[in-house]
């Protein structure tokens, strides 16, 4: 999509709506039209319109990972040995712990975020991925800025 086309998705009531779905999800279809001044048929329509232009990728549900039993997370960048790019890649999608993995530049080719029941599960992940490359791990402490929305321009 141009950045013309782009802009016109993002007319002043679009941007309304995508602030509104940040700050609550859950909300229907008649309380986002309520909010932007709008019928319920006539969000449905513009939100399916920025679905399909790629403007909204997805609706997600956040789960604490400690209270799933995984209060352990890891960024982990990958430097994959010669020919092992493409296992590292395939073996991210196929290890459960591992929520994000990213095709990164630098000196290491992936950055990945790793949960886990403790250290030495972490390990075991890691020991997954280390027969493919080297691994630099940084456990998380806290996270100050968690994920949260993009910023949405005027």
């Amino acid at each position: 999509m141009s950045d013309l086309q782009l802009h016109e998705q993002l007319d002043a009531t679009n941007r309304r709506l995508l602030r509104e779905m940040y700050a609550d999800p859950r909300l229907s279809m008649s309380e986002l039209g309520r909010r932007v001044g709008l019928s319920a048929p006539a969000v449905s329509e513009r939100v399916q319109r920025l679905q399909r232009a790629g403007v909204i990728t997805g609706f997600r549900m956040e789960v604490d990972p400690a209270a799933l039993g995984l209060p352990v997370t890891a960024f982990v960048r990958l430097r994959p040995a010669p020919g092992q790019l493409g296992r590292i890649a395939d073996l991210a999608v196929a290890t459960e712990q591992v929520s994000e993995c990213h095709r990164i530049t630098g000196e290491d080719c992936f950055l990945i975020k790793v949960h886990a029941a403790t250290v030495a599960g972490l390990e075991e992940v890691l020991d997954l991925f280390l027969k493919h490359g080297q691994t630099v791990s940084s456990i998380v402490v806290t996270s100050p800025v968690p994920g949260r929305p993009l910023p949405i321009p005027d």
